[in-house]
């Protein structure tokens, strides 16, 4: 079920919808190596519609060497993300309580220098290896 929600996430984030195989892979990895997080979350949305299969379903489709997501798959992707209505009125967002934007203190400089490059470094990569895929 992880899979299928990370595959709709990965494909939704691109322009056109459409995304490689090696695209998609190399994204999944990612990912999936992101940390615990990421895992917990694709987990509750999976929750939000227990049997779904994005190719039997029609949300993704094959075709030149990838896939595509579907309006279907958007329109079920975007609803999987939507917060239930008792949610929403209770304020908490999982059991984790989230603090308003701009209290707390800031990073140090020096990881926000270090996370700064990291996504400069994977934003290179993928460039790279879409030009190289193409």
């Amino acid at each position: 079920m992880n899979f299928q929600v990370t595959v709709l996430k990965i494909l939704v984030s691109y322009p056109d919808g459409f995304a490689l195989m090696a695209d998609l892979k190399r994204d999944m990895v990612i990912l999936a190596t992101s940390g615990r997080d990421w895992a917990d979350r694709t987990k509750r949305l999976a929750a939000r519609m227990p049997n779904l299969d994005i190719f039997s379903q029609g949300l993704v489709e094959r075709s030149n060497g990838g896939w595509r997501i579907t309006e279907k798959g958007r329109s079920i992707l975007a609803t999987m993300e939507a917060r239930p209505s008792g949610e929403a009125t209770r304020g908490d967002s999982g059991g984790v309580e989230v603090p308003p934007a701009g209290s707390g203190p800031r990073l140090p400089a020096s990881v926000r220098l270090g996370r700064t490059n990291r996504r400069q470094r994977r934003r290179a990569a993928r460039e790279r290896a879409r030009a190289k895929a193409s």
